[in-house]
């Protein structure tokens, strides 16, 4: 063959190669796009891209003169476009913000062809209204702190008689008495520390040791007797060499402080030391972040301050001990007494 002509036939064959692999390319390229159309229905993504006006009518629209915009509001974009109907069991405020098309109707993804390619250029020059946006609010749920289960007509004669002869965790091996808790049960006041120490434990009575006599001392500075308010524990029975209660142990036996809390309903709760404040509030952080803060706490005010066994071994810490307890004493209204 002439060298002329199987340049020629050589090069109609690249073209026709070429033909055939941008085809095949733009097959490829139109299945990819299929498939992440898909993949964003299914995502519910769909009104996002479907919905949205093309980037150069919205520069066009900003540009025109702003007598001649229309003001696009809920109402009006409802008379536009009847939007399809929601489901009834669809919470109110979800389908508020519901765009102008069913949840889960199928997107239907079309090979190209002349028709659809006009229709396209039209919806450019006239991209309809946008939805109005809706702001979703915040579901309003309980807190940590709210999630225990109240028990109706729970009483302190009634948890007490539900802990019994308590076996429940390891510290009953060693304890001479639950320590259950004292005071008024009706008390605006509660104060909760962490765990009965040896004198409590033979006592069978929350602070009676050294710590206890500066607690009483501690309240009688508010205006207050130790008859007016409620001692409590995280745990009802000493832990050994007056070690911190550990985990196991304060899930077991908290649940029970939580009941007396909630029948003694006071107006504040004051934690006294690391231990009762980390397990109310559910934090690891250290006392020193947060005591003298207030909390929100099953219906009451909640502040955390010092133990008053660190008192007996910081003494200085007594003036910052005194400034939580004066916050306290504005909540309940009290005057300290009179020297």
């Amino acid at each position: 063959m002439d060298p002329a002509k199987r340049a020629s036939a050589d090069a109609r064959s690249d073209v026709r190669d070429d033909a055939r692999r941008d085809a095949s390319s733009d097959t490829r390229l139109e299945d990819q796009v299929k498939d992440w159309l898909r993949y964003g229905e299914d995502l519910g993504l769909g009104p996002y891209y479907r919905d949205r006006a093309p980037l150069h009518a919205n520069v066009e629209a900003a540009a025109a003169p702003v007598e001649s915009q229309g003001i696009v509001t809920s109402s009006n974009t409802r008379s536009a476009a009847t939007p399809a109907a929601i489901p009834a069991n669809v919470p109110a405020a979800m389908a508020a913000a519901a765009p102008g098309r069913a949840p889960g109707s199928p997107i239907n993804v079309a090979t190209s062809s002349a028709s659809q390619k006009v229709a396209t250029a039209a919806a450019i020059k006239t991209p309809p209204a946008a939805p109005a946006s809706t702001i979703l609010p915040a579901a309003a749920a309980p807190s940590l702190f709210e999630a225990i289960d109240r028990i109706a007509g729970d009483t302190l004669p009634r948890i007490r008689e539900d802990i019994g002869d308590c076996t429940r965790c390891k510290l009953h091996k060693g304890r001479t008495n639950i320590v259950f808790g004292v005071g008024n049960p009706k008390a605006e006041l509660v104060f909760v520390g962490e765990g009965p120490g040896h004198d409590e434990d033979l006592k069978g009575e929350p602070f009676v040791g050294r710590a206890g006599k500066l607690l009483t001392q501690m309240i009688e500075a508010m205006g207050l007797r130790r008859e007016d308010v409620y001692i409590a524990n995280v745990v009802k029975c000493r832990p050994p060499e007056n070690r911190l209660p550990e985990k196991d142990e304060i899930s077991t036996c908290s649940p029970f402080l939580m009941r007396q809390l909630d029948v003694i309903k006071p107006k504040v709760i004051c934690c006294l030391g690391s231990c009762s404040s980390q397990t109310l509030l559910q934090t690891t952080q250290g006392i020193s972040k947060f005591r003298g803060e207030w909390f929100d706490f099953r219906g009451a005010k909640l502040i955390a301050t010092y133990h008053p066994a660190y008192l007996l071994r910081n003494p200085p810490a007594k003036s910052e001990v005194w400034k939580d307890l004066q916050k306290v004493m504005a909540v309940l209204g009290l005057q300290p007494k009179k020297r």
